[in-house]
């Protein structure tokens, strides 16, 4: 009986240090809607914030965007448990319609292989411009 005991001790025991432990990474959003913005007005610029809710340090080990117009800036110091940190995307505004993932290599436990795709949408308009040069329409009271 007292092996029994024993026995299920143990196994409660391992059970219980078999918790997960280790970095995890909890974004604000994952997904950044830019709407409809215009060329030369807006800059591109975007933030992802995160913070590491993990018990280990966070670790990024890389962030690759699916083009080259789009470039992500990381931290590349660890970041402390409990600690808040952002991943900036400057996208080159070229107009049309945006639809881009930025995929941040990890050491995070909560996700898959430590992968997270990030995203950026919306649609760059270009702003129509008036020349000076352009002829009037003549109004009623002009022959």
């Amino acid at each position: 009986m007292k092996k029994l005991v024993f026995i299920l001790g143990l196994m409660v025991t391992s059970l219980s240090t078999y918790a997960q432990s280790g970095a995890k990474i909890e974004f604000k959003e994952e997904t950044i809607n830019y709407g409809d913005v215009y060329k030369g007005v807006d800059s591109g610029k975007r933030t992802f914030e995160f913070t590491n809710t993990g018990d280990k340090p966070l670790i990024i080990k890389d962030a690759k965007s699916s083009c080259g117009c789009t470039v992500p800036s990381f931290p590349k110091d660890p970041i402390a448990p409990g600690a808040s940190e952002k991943i900036e995307v400057q996208y080159n505004m070229n107009p049309g319609p945006i639809s881009k993932t930025i995929t941040v290599d990890t050491n995070a436990i909560n996700k898959e292989n430590g992968m997270v795709a990030l995203r950026i949408k919306g649609t760059v308009l270009v702003k129509e411009e008036k020349s000076i040069l352009e002829k009037k329409s003549a109004g009623p009271l002009s022959k």
